[in-house]
C-alpha cells in the first residue's frame, strides 16, 4: 500500500521551526460590502463618519444619499451604517465595529459616495490610515475634521453656492486641504508642534485671507479654523 505524500509548502515549515503560529481562519480572507442609502424625507443631512484605521475615500456622484463599497478582511470589522431620514433633518452615521483592534495584515478600506445635491453637514473622525476627501462637488454645510495618525487629503475646489464652515483638528501625521481661490477665504490657523503651512493666502492681522475675501466682492465665503497637531496642516489656495 502506498502512503499519501503531504507536501507542504517552504515558506510553511520555516514558520513552524521558527516556532510561530501560522493563522489559516477563514475571518482572514477579504470580504466586499455595497450599501446604499436612500434620502428618505431629509431636506439635508448630518453625517458622521467614524474610522478608526484603514483607508478612507470620500467623493461626490452619488444618485442617493450614500452609495458605499467596503472592503474587509475580518468577519468582526464589517461597519455599521445607520440612518434615520424620517424628519426634516437626516441623522446618518457609519462607524467601524468598537472593540477592533488591528493585528497581522489588514485589509480595510471603506468607498463613500454622497449625492451632490443635499446640503450636508459632514463630520469625519480618522484613526490610523489614509483619508483622500474629494469635497469640492459635494452641498456642504459644515466640515469638521479630526484627524488620528497618518495622512488626509481634503480636496474642496469647486464652486460653492453657500458660506460653510471648515474644522480641522490636527493630529499626528499631514493635512493638505485644497481651497478653492474662487470664492472668499478666512482662515484662522493654529500650528502645533508640525506647524501650519499656508499658501495662496495673506495675513491679514492674524488671519490668512484671499483677496475675493479682503475686497468684499460678495459670494459664498469658506471660513477655515485649523488647529495643529503633532504633525503638519498645509493648507493650498493657489
Amino acid at each position: 500500500m502506498r502512503r499519501a505524500i503531504l507536501v507542504v509548502p517552504a515558506a510553511l515549515l520555516a514558520l513552524v521551526a521558527a516556532g510561530c503560529t501560522v493563522d489559516t481562519r477563514p475571518d482572514r480572507w477579504t470580504r466586499h460590502f455595497h450599501q446604499t442609502v436612500d434620502l428618505g424625507r431629509a431636506e439635508s443631512v448630518r453625517a458622521e463618519i467614524d474610522m478608526g484605521t484603514g483607508e478612507l475615500q470620500v467623493r461626490g456622484g452619488a444618485a442617493k444619499l450614500l452609495d458605499a463599497d467596503f472592503t474587509y478582511n475580518h468577519d468582526d470589522w464589517k461597519p455599521e451604517v445607520n440612518y434615520d431620514g424620517g424628519s426634516f433633518r437626516g441623522m446618518l452615521t457609519v462607524r467601524q465595529p468598537s472593540g477592533v483592534h488591528p493585528f497581522g495584515h489588514v485589509n480595510y478600506r471603506w468607498d463613500l459616495e454622497f449625492n451632490d445635491e443635499v446640503p450636508l453637514d459632514l463630520r469625519i473622525n480618522c484613526g490610523a490610515g489614509e483619508s483622500k476627501l474629494e469635497l469640492g462637488h459635494l452641498a456642504l454645510r459644515s466640515l469638521d475634521v479630526d484627524m488620528g495618525v497618518g495622512r488626509i487629503e481634503a480636496d474642496l475646489r469647486g464652486r460653492p453656492k453657500r458660506d460653510y464652515d471648515v474644522k480641522i483638528n490636527g493630529g499626528i501625521g499631514e493635512a493638505v486641504v485644497y481651497l478653492p481661490n474662487t470664492v472668499g477665504l478666512v482662515a484662522d490657523a493654529k500650528g502645533g508642534i508640525g506647524g501650519v503651512d499656508v499658501q495662496g493666502l495673506h495675513k491679514s492681522g492674524d488671519r490668512w485671507v484671499n483677496d475675493q475675501y479682503e475686497n468684499g466682492r460678495g459670494g459664498p465665503v469658506i471660513h477655515v479654523s485649523v488647529n495643529g497637531g503633532i504633525g503638519s496642516i498645509k493648507l493650498r489656495a493657489d
